[in-house]
């Protein structure tokens, strides 16, 4: 399986309800780094995955309207729990619908798998992976 990974990170600010998320509880900002992992059984012609162009602008053009967005305002999330987890699954479905709309051109069509990554810290990530 070959594969090509984009990257970018947002800037937001959320609260995590429930005593199992300690401190966290509290309204806290976050950075996020965020890795897009786009996988095809085979290269094209031009011996590409996807355009590496077009997958890097579709990913920050989902995440610009969380960037320094405090996410417990947004309609979207109202009644979510937005841990780490929760919007790894978030970005990975936005990313998938672009693809079946042709948002990374004809080589969308060949991608087998998504993994959507975030990386809370130089210790802590969270990703959701998933077949397309």
């Amino acid at each position: 399986m070959f594969a090509v990974e984009v990257r970018d990170h947002v800037m937001i600010a959320h609260s995590l309800p429930g005593e199992v998320f300690g401190p966290a509880q509290g309204l806290h900002g976050a950075t996020f780094v965020v890795d897009a992992a786009f996988f095809a059984e085979e290269l094209d012609a031009d011996g590409l995955v996807v355009d590496i162009g077009k997958a890097g602008a579709l990913l920050r053009e989902i995440l610009a309207p969380l960037n320094y967005r405090n996410l417990d305002e947004l309609a979207e999330f109202r009644g979510k729990t937005t841990t780490t987890e929760f919007l790894a699954k978030y970005v990975f479905d936005a990313l998938a619908t672009g693809i079946r709309a042709s948002r990374l051109g004809p080589g969308g069509a060949r991608l087998r798998r998504l993994r959507v990554q975030l990386h809370e810290s130089h210790v802590a990530r969270a990703w959701y992976e998933g077949g397309l």
